[in-house]
């Protein structure tokens, strides 16, 4: 019998724990299926659309899939897809993926939601990808859960949106073959987006420290305060609860830093991504003493300058996020450039057909960043 969605409710809270437990095993990363108190605000949070999965009879709960959106930057995550061991043959996971997908992106209600998927086979990959969605790059060491594992980045978009794209006149060119991904993977064109030398690298900082912050309902308090106006800043769905400055005090990094998945988003500088940029090696560095084994930035694609900063800065194209921003009439698009200090194991990792492109671009990038040219002794 059909398995009957339903929307999830506080009291599926013991239910969908064990669920997890059933699929990920005591090493699952996210608060939405371990915590039970970040649980019930999620249930309760109006911008989230949870679904759970019951058996007709029994009431068996076997599946569970939201979709956390953000009404403000009209972008939502998919998030917490798990079906039951025994229930993986019945096209459960496409159920709860198009039924989300259908309440906020046909309904209007968000312009994109992402995901970001295991790579340890190829089944998760086509599950998103018979729902609509389309891969956007691979994230390397992304997250530890029983061991670290690579993620892969999906996207789907309301009708019409990548239409509207905001030109790109220029990029730094070791992003030219993620380009090309997203051109055979959306069919999107960058044909009139040239391809310039980046930068040269910011100037070293002088020796100083960094100040690292943990206090996460000071920082958030911060936060606002630094950016009051959602405009002049943008990482969607993520709340920093990591400060980080210079002894001087001419900047600060604002950062969300996951223990239990062992990653780290940058999210903002103040006063001024520019005034950071000199200082992203003992920044990363820093982030990565204290557990992020995996840090990741969002860039926009017209920021040439941060880009080149980031390549100097030893971090890798890894993922480009078309139509991401909406600004007026247009959606601007955003780079994912990340950085690991942990060997980057690929004999595990499964892609399938979609996702070959941007692995082959990420091994070029990594080999063009970290490995020597050879010159041949004459």
């Amino acid at each position: 019998m059909t398995p009957e969605l339903q929307a999830a409710t506080p009291a599926d809270i013991a239910d969908l724990r064990q669920l997890y437990y059933a699929v990920y095993g005591p090493h699952y990363p996210a608060g939405l299926g371990t915590d039970p108190a970040e649980m019930a605000r999620l249930i309760q949070d109006p911008h989230t659309f949870w679904l759970v999965a019951r058996r007709p009879g029994t009431g068996a709960l076997v599946g569970s899939a939201a979709v956390h959106g953000e009404l403000v930057s009209r972008i939502g995550r998919l998030e917490g897809l798990a079906v039951h061991p025994k229930h993986r043959t019945g096209g459960l996971a496409g159920a709860l993926t198009e039924a989300l997908c259908e309440r906020t992106l046909g309904t209007g209600l968000l312009d994109s939601v992402y995901a970001t998927v295991r790579t340890i086979s190829a089944g998760p990959q086509r599950v998103v990808a018979r729902n609509g969605f389309r891969a956007l790059g691979i994230l390397p060491n992304a997250v530890d859960l029983s061991s670290r594992e690579s993620l892969a980045l999906y996207a789907r978009h309301s009708s019409g949106v990548l239409d509207r794209r905001v030109p790109v006149p220029e990029v730094p060119a070791p992003l030219t073959p993620l380009l090309r991904a997203v051109e055979q993977s959306l069919g999107v064109s960058y044909a009139d987006t040239r391809a310039t030398a980046p930068l040269p690298a910011p100037e070293r900082p002088p020796a100083g420290r960094l100040e690292t912050i943990e206090a996460p309902a000071f920082v958030r308090r911060r936060f606002r305060e630094r950016f009051p106006d959602a405009d002049s800043w943008f990482y969607p769905l993520h709340t920093p609860n990591v400060l980080l400055m210079p002894d001087d005090g001419h900047f600060e990094v604002y950062a969300y830093v996951n223990r239990t998945g062992s990653y780290c988003a940058l999210i903002a500088a103040h006063p001024g991504p520019a005034a950071a940029a000199a200082w992203l090696e003992p920044i990363t560095r820093t982030l990565t003493r204290a557990g992020a084994g995996y840090v990741e930035a969002l860039v926009p694609l017209d920021r040439h300058d941060l880009l080149s900063a980031f390549l100097a800065q030893g971090f890798i194209p890894s993922a480009l996020y078309p139509a991401m921003r909406a600004e007026g009439d247009g959606f601007h698009d955003y780079a994912v450039m990340t950085h690991t200090n942990e060997q980057i194991d690929f004999r595990g990792i499964v892609v399938d057909g979609p996702l070959q492109p941007y692995l082959d671009s990420y091994a070029s990038a990594w080999a063009s960043t970290y490995l020597p040219t050879l010159k041949v002794a004459s």
